[in-house]
């Protein structure tokens, strides 16, 4: 299981590179530039888990394999970003799938840890969501998870299945399977189809007159 939650984690960790690394090479940001927001985008998510539940050194520090993800999908999406940008909205659906991976592997960390498994669905979804905001913030934008996407709401559902699984002592690989598959099919819905949550509605003020 151990091999496995590295295997899913490293995937998250270059799927989520690489949607940072297609933002920064769409905006226009240098190499350098591309690199930051890159690491940033994948690792931001699993140091915030990890300093929460006390895995320290987070394992994006100490671990090389972290960095390296990160920097090659950099590579890639700076040198072929115009391949990717033929892809339908390939930045929302590269963050799908990661936001997805890394659910459900910052799920069954945080159960490592002895976590409850209500708090173990929220890490879940922090470590989906923390590195797309941080994305969002480097490039002035805001973060996604702010404007009523079923984003939060699509990693939650996904380290649910796993908080659950784990509950009821349902084999780990189906389980994981299962709520990462269930978070990227709600978020890639949202996307395709317009999915939101409801927004604050702005009353016009009309005592000020034209």
């Amino acid at each position: 299981m151990n091999s496995l939650l590295l295997i899913l984690d490293l995937a998250g960790t270059f799927v989520f590179a690489l949607a940072g690394a297609t933002a920064g090479a769409r905006r226009q940001l240098d190499i350098f530039g591309v690199a930051v927001l890159s690491f940033a985008t994948a690792c931001s998510g699993g140091i915030a888990r990890d300093l929460l539940i006390g895995a320290v050194p987070p394992a994006a520090l100490t671990d090389w394999r972290y960095v390296a993800a990160s920097l090659l999908a950099a590579l890639l999406a700076f040198r072929w970003h115009s391949l990717l940008e033929h892809l339908h909205s390939p930045v929302r659906i590269l963050d799908a799938a990661g936001l997805a991976l890394f659910a459900v592997t910052g799920a069954y960390k945080a159960l490592a840890f002895g976590l409850h498994p209500v708090m173990a669905a929220l890490l879940g979804m922090l470590t989906g969501i923390g590195g797309g905001m941080v994305r969002d913030v480097l490039l002035a934008e805001v973060p996604i998870v702010l404007r009523s996407d079923l984003y939060a709401v699509a990693a939650l559902a996904g380290a649910a299945v796993v908080a659950l699984g784990n509950h009821f002592g349902l084999a780990p690989a189906g389980t994981a399977l299962a709520g990462a598959v269930l978070c990227f099919a709600i978020r890639l819905f949202a996307i395709r189809r317009d999915w939101q949550l409801p927004r604050a509605k702005v009353v016009a003020d009309d005592s000020q007159g034209p």
